[in-house]
C-alpha cells in the first residue's frame, strides 16, 4: 500500500477531519513523507480541509 492510501485510509477510519499529526500517531509514518503526500494529495483534489489544519477525504 501507497503512503497515500494508508494515509486516505486512517483518514476514514477516524471518522473525523484529522491533522498531520494525528495521521502520524495513526499510522507510524514518518512526519517528512506525511507532509509530501499531503502536498500531492491537496493537488489531485482527494483531500479537503473543514476546519483549520485538519483534514478530511474529498466525497
Amino acid at each position: 500500500m501507497s503512503i497515500k492510501e494508508d494515509i486516505l485510509k486512517a483518514m476514514k477510519e477516524a471518522g473525523k477531519p484529522i491533522s498531520a499529526g494525528e495521521v502520524e500517531k495513526l499510522t507510524g509514518l514518518d512526519r517528512k513523507e506525511i507532509d509530501k503526500a499531503f502536498k500531492e494529495l491537496k493537488k489531485e483534489n482527494a483531500i479537503v480541509s473543514p476546519i483549520r489544519c485538519k483534514w478530511e477525504p474529498a466525497e
